[in-house]
């Protein structure tokens, strides 16, 4: 619709319809819905409210409702009472097939936004999540242009006693839920946040987290979670005990479970810290397992990489992965990302330099060769790390910088081996290292060229670039 069509970054991810086709979808959900019993949710996107958005679910499952009660934000008795009509519509019908011959899309399925009617279509899926990041993906376009937020595909921590704030940016598989979830820390939320110009606050009211092989000794506080109201997706249980079987992969990996961050017992009920972050670390998951487990990025690397998104994919994030598959993904979730990612880019970039907030990139994938070679590095020593970066104790320790990856390496980490900080030196093969890392360098510079054509001089140079031309 020409109220937004020249906002809008468009291409493989974001990509057009016409008002035409989407009055026919939205004819036919209409009549679909006019056949069947409906459950309506009223909820909340933004527990600062200063930035928040009304949103009304409809949908033909119960589950779904339950599920849309759960992640957005409840309104108080006195919000509902007042709530009137909602600023967007999501209106889900997962038992509804699309013909892509007659309705032009990609298959059976679509998620449609309409910024004009302020209209959400959620067709042909009964992936919850679907509704969630379409949610997500509404107020990623609302917040920067309306409110100057900038929104964020991560998860949030609070120290209870400094309240110092820690945002984690990454694709799903990465460990922002894990990491998040932290027993010395009180958690904002796992997944979507905006950070204001005094605030950093959580846009959804539940967490969405992945069950697989997850234990109370490996998972504590998600496994204590999942309790009555909390909403399984994908999860096999068994038909006479009722019970979940979080180890049984027969469905897909991408077991998942949904539950009101409420039921983390040391979460921030309200979902919003008085003060901006004091710490970003980006997320990723190195399948080459050359990436250095944690280094420290500057202004300029950091918009780098928060455009450039590396990880791998791994089983169970999406159909079709059975191991970790190199991606990119601009903003660490380009998927629900309507603008440019430079205009992300560069509110990040003034809020890390306004703020002096520090940025860390920590590797979660493989150390000591790549996928099939090495280990992944133990999440034991990932969090030592993290907990280094969140107190400001690795800043005291001696950096070298990494040429290649152009970022600063510390040689000592409290809690961590001092071998696991430098990647070449957990290979047995020296010179396999040298040109896998020259194989990952060469493709982030390749995929910036490529890809990110607005990404400026100055954030280019910050990235990594081979060393051999």
């Amino acid at each position: 619709t020409p109220d937004v069509h020249d906002d809008i970054a468009w291409g493989e991810v974001n990509v057009p319809m016409s008002e035409q086709d989407y009055a026919r979808i939205k004819a036919e959900v209409i009549a679909h819905f006019s056949e069947r019993r409906l459950f309506v949710v009223h909820g909340i996107a933004g527990a600062d409210r200063r930035y928040a958005r009304k949103f009304c679910v409809i949908t033909e499952l119960a589950s779904q409702a339950l599920f849309a009660h759960q992640m957005l934000v409840r309104p108080t008795e006195e919000e509902l009472a007042d709530y009137g009509l909602a600023d967007f519509v999501v209106m889900a019908a997962p038992r509804l097939k699309l013909d892509p011959a007659v309705h032009h899309t990609n298959s059976e399925a679509a998620v449609i936004i309409n910024f004009k009617e302020r209209v959400v279509l959620v067709v042909g899926t009964q992936y919850s999540g679907e509704i969630k990041k379409a949610i997500f993906s509404v107020m990623n376009y609302l917040l920067p242009v309306e409110d100057n937020v900038l929104p964020m595909h991560c998860s949030c921590n609070m120290n209870p006693v400094s309240h110092g704030t820690t945002v984690f940016f990454g694709l799903s598989g990465t460990g922002k839920t894990t990491l998040s979830a932290a027993d010395n820390r009180k958690l904002i939320g796992d997944d979507e946040h905006g950070w204001a110009d005094d605030s950093v606050f959580n846009i959804e009211g539940g967490c969405y987290a992945k069950t697989i092989n997850i234990t109370p000794e490996t998972e504590p506080q998600i496994f204590n979670a999942i309790k009555f109201g909390s909403i399984c997706e994908n999860v096999v249980i068994d038909a006479k005990t009722r019970k979940p079987d979080y180890f049984d992969t027969s469905l897909t990996e991408n077991g998942r479970v949904a539950y009101p961050v409420e039921f983390i017992d040391n979460a921030v009920a309200k979902g919003v810290a008085k003060r901006t972050p004091d710490v970003v670390i980006f997320l990723t998951c190195d399948a080459f397992g050359v990436l250095p487990p944690i280094s420290k990025l500057d202004e300029n690397s950091a918009m780098y990489h928060f455009m450039t998104g590396f990880t791998s994919k791994v089983a169970g994030t999406e159909r079709g992965i059975k191991e970790p598959t190199p991606t990119f993904s601009s903003l660490f979730g380009e998927p629900f990302m309507p603008l440019d990612p430079m205009v992300y880019a560069e509110m990040l970039g003034m809020r890390i330099s306004t703020g002096g907030t520090r940025v860390y990139l920590v590797n979660t994938g493989w150390s000591g060769g790549p996928y099939g070679v090495g280990s992944r590095v133990k999440l034991k020593y990932t969090r030592r790390m993290v907990e280094a970066a969140q107190s400001g104790i690795i800043d005291e320790c001696e950096f070298v910088h990494d040429e290649r990856f152009n970022v600063d390496v510390p040689t000592e980490c409290p809690g961590v081996p001092a071998e696991l900080l430098n990647p070449k030196a957990t290979w047995a093969d020296g010179d396999a290292y040298e040109r896998t890392a020259e194989k990952l360098a060469r493709m982030f510079e390749e995929n910036a060229q490529r890809r990110l054509t607005s990404m400026t001089e100055e954030v280019r140079a910050a990235g990594p670039h081979p060393l051999s031309k």
